[in-house]
């Protein structure tokens, strides 16, 4: 199928919401009013959302089709994150280990059934873990990171338990099972795991349009009570005043993370509208493809490159505006983990970054402008894609760079572009917005420079790394724990192993007239949940 421009599909999007082609327009409204019948209105939610990985559902396919699951409310795992990065219960009440945390009991919630009536049994859960484990091979989502292969999970449908028992030590298993890679799925009965999966969200899908978006309905069988909202349509919008014209135009009633620091400004000042603001787990970077071959294996070009950003001025210009803290480091100031400690070696200074070229023997012999690594113009190419102002943070990088004579070609596409050429590692920059607190902690993230690591998609090899990384891994001390994470950032800096944009917070903003409470959280696994309410609601 061909896609459609940018442009098009916000075009497209728009006249399918005016036309209420989508199921449905406006919103929750303030009254439930009576319609002619008696009956009372369709609740409807109109949500804005960023299409990630042509919104596709299947978890083991890649980490954004996983997410997709959650934040649609089609799908919950046995645990969640609360507004703290802490596991609390959600399909399952307890978790329960010995062993040394190499066995756990996890007990199921009563009475938990999928969308299509099937009730959730331990053997349901069972059959969905060892799935996700199975099928992960074949797709980059990489599950086994939060439940081994090798462990082994077994159901009692009379106690209402599965018991996970490994030969590995889980400090925290609640917390890998929060992952949405673990959302629990009828996974016998789904026969497209594309976009028709089944779940035990507040919602369940109806309809899919490619690169417009879903109808959901309310899930009749939700074991949380009664869904808030008949319909949910969750309509994709990319460009970054899309969602907040859509907003004014009544088109939609919540978005999630407007960009255009005009926009959101104005939307915090006006009382029509409602700014959820979650504290930054997130962190903008761009990995830096050190294999053996490619420009950047050269860490004197690395070292140049830092040296030649002002990170600071991009955070605080007008397109920025605030939106991003700058920092070195690849984990976010405000977690801790020993940021007011690191050095960075790397402050802008754009002569400094020309004295490194210079001489490590990277000149413009020729006069066009741009330096020559091994006889050849340096030509770096930067992968990127519009959300969170990633391409506004690549033409600014692009535009210091070139100034000490660093060549780049942009390659902008969609996340899915993004994610694609990371994998295959067919970029020189790769930029991304991540969550760091995967599992609950950075351990998981921190993963990604590991070189033993089957995600490690930039060819970071470092002993000193891999190292402390390994003690990190299983270390239950925390204090321990703190020095090795604090190890670990020094080592990403002083290697000039990642080019860091800044630290993110993720926000909805809602009409106040068609929504009564929102709330978006600092793990944004989770967009469409069921404390989501229009006006008027209990």
């Amino acid at each position: 199928m061909k896609k459609l421009s940018k442009k098009s599909a916000a075009l497209l999007v728009a006249g399918l919401v005016t036309c209420g082609l989508l199921g449905g327009c406006g919103g929750g409204d303030k009254k439930a009013e009576p319609t002619k019948d008696g009956k009372a209105a369709v609740k409807t939610l109109n949500f804005g959302s960023q299409m990630y990985s042509e919104g596709y559902l299947n978890p083991a396919a890649q980490v954004n089709t996983a997410w997709n699951l959650t934040r649609y409310g089609i799908g919950q795992a046995l645990f969640r994150f609360d507004d703290h990065v802490k596991p609390v219960p959600c399909l399952a009440e307890s978790a329960t280990p010995s062993d040394g945390n190499k066995t756990w009991v996890i007990k199921l919630r009563k009475g938990v059934k999928f969308s299509n009536g099937e009730a959730m049994t331990a053997t349901k859960v069972k059959e969905y873990l060892d799935w996700i484990r199975e099928a992960g091979k074949k797709g980059s989502s990489n599950p086994t990171k939060f439940l081994d292969a090798k462990a082994v999970v077994t159901a009692d449908d009379a106690a209402g338990t599965i018991t996970i028992k490994s030969e590995k030590i889980y400090a925290n298993m609640p917390a890998n099972l929060a992952d949405p890679t673990m959302c629990i799925l009828d996974i016998k009965n789904t026969k497209n795991l594309d976009t028709g999966v089944i779940g035990t969200g507040p919602y369940m899908i109806k309809s899919f349009k490619p690169h417009v978006g879903y109808e959901l309905a309310a899930n009749p069988h939700y074991w949380n009570g009664k869904p808030p909202y008949d319909t949910v349509n969750i309509i994709y919008m990319g460009d970054a005043s899309a969602k907040a014209n859509a907003l004014r135009a009544g088109q939609i009633d919540l978005a999630e993370n407007i960009m255009s620091v005009a926009d959101l400004k104005a939307m915090q000042s006006d009382k029509k509208y409602k700014v959820d603001i979650a504290p930054g787990t997130r962190v903008g970077f761009s990995w830096m493809n050190v294999r053996e071959g490619r420009p950047l294996a050269n860490k004197a070009l690395r070292q140049a490159v830092l040296k030649a950003i002002d990170y600071k001025t991009i955070c605080k210009s007008n397109t920025i505006g605030g939106l991003y803290t700058p920092g070195a480091s690849i984990i976010p100031s405000s977690l801790g983990y020993g940021f007011d400690k690191l050095k960075n070696p790397y402050e802008y200074d754009p002569e400094g970054a020309k004295k490194i070229l210079d001489e490590a023997g990277i000149k413009d012999t020729n006069g066009d402008g741009i330096r020559e690594l091994n006889g050849k113009n340096i030509e770096l190419r930067y992968v990127s894609y519009a959300n969170r102002l990633l391409n506004d943070f690549s033409d600014a990088h692009t535009q210091y760079l070139k100034a000490v004579g660093i060549g780049v070609k942009s390659e902008y596409g969609s996340s899915d572009d993004c994610w694609q050429k990371l994998v295959a590692g067919d970029y020189d920059f790769d930029n991304n917005n991540w969550n760091v607190m995967i599992a609950g902690s950075p351990t998981v993230f921190m993963g990604n420079w590991w070189s033993k690591n089957k995600d490690n998609f930039c060819g970071f090899k470092s002993d000193a790394y891999d190292k402390a990384y390994e003690e990190l891994r299983v270390t239950t001390d925390q204090k321990r724990y703190a020095e090795l994470m604090q190890q670990c950032q020094q080592i990403l800096i002083d290697e000039a192993a990642v080019l860091v944009d800044g630290y993110y917070n993720s926000c909805f903003v809602y009409n106040t007239d068609k929504v009564g409470y929102a709330h978006i959280y600092p793990l944004d696994y989770y967009h469409i949940t069921d404390e989501i309410k229009p006006v008027g609601a209990k």
